[in-house]
Parts: structure tokens; C-alpha cells; sequence
């Protein structure tokens, strides 16, 4: 008990000053067959790292991440498991600079750590690309989905290991439509949570295979 107890205390010390910056957990696995179907955790041959970061040290427990490779995905009762980049790291763009949106190779995250569990939010905007106008001057945007992942893990002191309990998951939608030659020229469609249908509750899943990142 008292091993475990000094470990909890040296991993905290250790995030606690400037020496976490550059600290990562990470945890090795395969990209997603279906790369923008969240419920689909089917894994392709394609090694990738799922990888936190430390950036910046806020205080009192709270750390800025970069995350790169995206998350695991898993849903509940099934072991299988990917990683995610399409819909946990998102698209970015600004059209004078970027043109079309592209998707983003690193996204932020905020962290916090007590010294047994670590508490990850990340969030990302993904856009399906397809919007379109017709000669008769109707027109729809591209489809976006606003993705919000709270991971929470348990730190296993005995090996280094920050084990994955639990994932929320919360997907978000908005979409524009409409006709210039409308008395109503657009309408939009702005959904807070949009998972499986329309205002659901966010997901609350639990892996059944051991998804454990590493100390690095």
C-alpha cells in the first residue's frame, strides 16, 4: 500500500511542475475501416498512436493537451476498438487561407488529474462536405457535426498506466438550406445532440476491451 501510495505521489509531483510539458500518454492501435461512423469501432490494418500531450500546467489539477492520432473508439458490448481521427481531432478552415476545410493533424484538449483519475475533454467540428446549389438557385450547406469526448481514465500505479473507464460522447448537428426565389430565403437546422436521434442524450460507454495508455 505504501509503494502504491508513493507512486501516486511522484506521478503527481511530477505533472504538478514545469517537468510536464512534453509528458504524453499514449496508447497504440489501428485506424477506424469506417472513419466517420462513430458507432462503427470495426479497426483497419493501419497502425496509428493515440497520443495526450502536456502543453501548459494551468494549476490546481488542470492541464492543456495537444492530442495527435485521434481516440479510441468503442461502443458498448463489443471489444472491438479503433482510433479515431476523423471525428475526434475534426476539420479546420478558414476559406481566404485554407479554401475547402481540411482536416487537422493535432486538436486541443483540457485535462484534469487528482493523482487516480484523469478527466480528458476534447472537441471537434466535422463537416461532411457537401454542399451544393442548383441552377434554381436553392442551395444547402455541408452537414456539420459538433463532437464533445470526455474520457475518463483510472492511473494504475503499478505499471504507469493510465487505463480507460469510460467515454461520453456527444455529437451536435447543424445544417443551412434554402431558395433565393423563397419568401423564406434559408432555413437552419441546429441540434444541440444528435447521436442516434433527433435530442437524444449523450452516450455513455463503457469499453469492453482494455484500452491502457502508456507513460511517456
Amino acid at each position: 500500500m505504501k509503494i502504491v501510495q508513493a507512486l501516486i505521489v511522484i506521478i503527481s509531483l511530477y505533472l504538478a511542475h514545469g517537468a510536464a510539458w512534453g509528458v504524453s500518454i499514449v496508447y497504440d492501435g489501428f485506424q477506424c475501416l469506417n472513419s466517420t461512423n462513430p458507432d462503427d469501432p470495426t479497426p483497419q490494418g493501419t497502425p496509428v498512436q493515440s497520443r495526450f500531450e502536456v502543453i501548459e500546467n494551468a494549476g490546481d489539477g488542470l492541464y492543456r493537451l495537444r492530442a495527435t492520432g485521434g481516440i479510441p473508439r468503442f461502443i458498448n458490448n463489443n471489444s472491438a476498438v479503433c482510433i479515431d481521427s476523423e471525428t475526434s481531432l475534426g476539420y479546420s478552415g478558414i476559406p481566404a487561407i485554407d479554401g475547402l476545410p481540411q482536416p487537422i493533424a493535432s486538436a486541443n484538449a483540457t485535462a484534469h488529474f487528482n493523482g487516480h483519475d484523469l478527466i480528458v475533454v476534447i472537441n471537434a467540428l466535422h463537416t461532411d462536405l457537401s454542399f451544393a446549389r442548383t441552377p434554381f438557385s436553392s442551395f444547402n450547406t455541408s452537414r456539420i457535426f459538433a463532437y464533445t469526448y470526455t474520457l475518463i481514465f483510472a492511473f494504475n500505479p503499478s505499471t504507469s498506466q493510465f487505463v480507460l473507464r469510460k467515454s461520453v460522447r456527444n455529437r451536435g448537428y447543424t445544417q443551412t438550406s434554402g431558395s433565393t426565389n423563397s419568401t423564406i430565403p434559408f432555413l437552419e437546422t441546429v441540434l444541440p445532440s444528435f447521436n442516434n436521434e433527433l435530442l437524444d442524450l449523450p452516450q455513455i460507454l463503457t469499453p469492453s476491451a482494455s484500452i491502457e495508455f502508456r507513460l511517456e
